[in-house]
């Protein structure tokens, strides 16, 4: 309290342009790009461990040690700051699924393999709706209103970068007539099929069953040798 009384008293004592001078200071420790990432990290950690519908901005706030004020500057609502998050996801697993290769240099026989073990690894549905089964849970929120706004933004994000990767290895292998538009948004809902498959069962053949099956259709479906 002393503490505080005397710096109130010296700031009482300050002319407008030391106060100004110090109010800029603080101005320059705040980093905007800093609190958009520990809104980000919080609410992806909030939405895996309680879900999409029972975490609040509030609650937000809260674990990222920020105003709620601030989510709503920085993102406008929770509807954008989950649209956010979906792009944030979906380029993780972009990351994930290109590596170190050239898209050009890209097949099913690689990107699929590693598109299970990021699911495995990151899934935002695991746990939330107190179902056994991933896949139903995963149903169950795609069809929530609440998880609508990542499910989407999250599916663009990966279509655009799958077309980027079809054109660019159909261009290197000569492969033509596909309407690459179609096929990756395709694409994206059959792998999306063989994911809810794979964790549907605990059974560890039936699971690489589907996996070399997925493979196989993905590069019959490309032109690619079967």
């Amino acid at each position: 309290m002393a503490t505080r009384a005397i710096e109130t008293r010296e700031t009482a004592r300050a002319t407008p342009r030391e106060t100004a001078g110090r109010s800029d200071s603080r101005a320059r420790r705040y980093d905007p790009a800093e609190t958009r990432a520990r809104v980000l990290a919080a609410a992806y950690m909030l939405f895996s461990s309680k879900g999409f519908a029972a975490t609040g901005t509030a609650d937000i706030a809260r674990e990222a040690d920020v105003s709620e004020g601030s989510i709503f500057y920085h993102f406008g609502s929770k509807q954008k700051l989950l649209e956010e998050l979906g792009r944030r996801h979906g380029e993780l697993m972009i990351a994930y699924m290109q590596g170190d290769d050239a898209l050009e240099d890209l097949e099913p026989g690689i990107i699929v393999p590693r598109v299970f073990e990021f699911v495995r690894a990151n899934s935002m549905w695991e746990g939330m709706t107190g179902e056994t089964s991933q896949a139903n849970a995963r149903t169950k929120l795609m069809k929530s209103a609440d998880v609508e706004p990542f499910y989407h933004a999250a599916k663009d994000t990966v279509v655009e970068w799958v077309e980027r990767h079809m054109t660019a290895a159909f261009a290197k292998r000569g492969i033509k007539g596909i309407e690459i538009d179609l096929a990756a948004s395709f694409t994206h809902h059959f792998v999306g099929e063989a994911i809810d498959r794979i964790f549907a069962t605990d059974d560890v053949e039936e699971q690489l069953r589907v996996e070399r099956e997925t493979i196989r259709f993905m590069r019959a479906a490309c032109l690619y040798e079967a």
